[in-house]
């Protein structure tokens, strides 16, 4: 179960905070980094950071893009300390980690963590399904990196002890398969010809029809068989579209 769970960290710009959350990971059975487009890494600092956490480093996956490291993912959970104006569906952190182990006992999922600065861009929230928050003081909220990191990773660690000791209540034996983060994707753009082509949406003025569309299909997390109906119905409509001779 906790080796489906994996922490994706972007564009890090400290090495000594990979480290620090190597070693958070560590201590609560989490053992798969990812890291997108870090600034500094390998380094020095993240290495002395993570003491005996180093082979999780080891083994950190390194990528791009937020979309190469959560496209095998089936729940994606944004973090951030900030309000949005486009709210998401909220988790507390303790709803965050029971969350996270009801699914990944039968699917990959990703907790997602944004810069040190600035946390998540919007464009990368639209890519997750729920916005994990952490509440703190309202003069000072802003967590260090590897705090925040320690803090989920705990509640995903107490959420898992439980499930072990009470494994019938937590049972995903019939739980639906739900889409990949990159199967959405493909529908998202699907979506987007479609509605564009029938002119739904004005190429030039296309305002935030996606972003709402997005938070939409993201709050109700279609199953695998639904989304391949959804699609389905697109390429029908597709078919029916004048085609320029």
């Amino acid at each position: 179960m906790l080796e489906n769970i994996r922490i994706v960290l972007i564009n890090t710009f400290h090495p000594g905070n990979i480290g620090s959350t190597a070693r958070a990971m560590k201590n609560m059975g989490l053992s798969q980094l990812y890291l997108v487009d870090p600034q500094q890494f390998p380094a020095a600092d993240a290495t002395a950071m993570a003491a005996g956490a180093k082979d999780v480093l080891a083994n950190a996956v390194i990528t791009q893009t937020l979309t190469d490291a959560i496209e095998d993912c089936s729940l994606v959970i944004g973090t951030s300390a900030r309000e949005r104006t486009h709210s998401w569906p909220m988790l507390s952190a303790r709803e965050c980690g029971e969350k996270v182990i009801s699914e990944a006992g039968h699917q990959q999922v990703a907790l997602v963590f944004g810069r040190e600065t600035m946390g998540l861009h919007n464009e990368e929230l639209q890519q997750c399904n729920y916005h994990a928050y952490i509440p703190a003081n309202p003069e000072y909220p802003v967590l260090n990196l590897a705090t925040a990191v320690q803090t989920i990773s705990y509640e995903i660690y107490q959420a898992y002890l439980t499930a072990q000791q009470y494994p019938g209540e937590n049972s995903t034996v019939n739980e639906p398969a739900h889409p990949s983060s990159q199967q959405m994707e493909y529908f998202y753009q699907h979506l987007e010809q479609v509605l564009t082509d029938t002119g739904f949406i004005i190429k030039q003025h296309p305002g935030q029809t996606m972003l709402k569309l997005r938070r939409l299909f993201n709050r109700a997390r279609p199953e695998r068989q639904e989304l391949s109906i959804l699609r389905g119905i697109l390429s029908n409509i597709d078919k029916q579209q004048p085609r320029e001779s």
